[in-house]
């Protein structure tokens, strides 16, 4: 799936839960980007980043953006 984000022109930007997640979107979405939210992929993540996400993998979503298109 993230491959064809990219094609279609969304940018990777973070991986990140609640309450950041929702401040996050806010604050692309004033800037003028659109915000697409994919669930996290443990083998995208390092081994560091595998130990404290597994436990909470359904609650953290990778954050994708691109401009807005007039």
């Amino acid at each position: 799936m993230s491959e064809e984000l990219t094609k279609d022109g969304w940018i990777k930007r973070t991986a990140i839960d609640e309450p950041r997640l929702s401040e996050i979107i806010l604050e692309y979405e004033s800037l003028g980007y659109e915000v697409q939210l994919e669930p996290v992929k443990l083998e995208d993540l390092d081994e560091e980043c595998k130990m404290c996400y597994q436990s909470q993998i359904d609650k953290i979503k990778t954050v994708y953006v691109r401009k807005r298109k007039s």
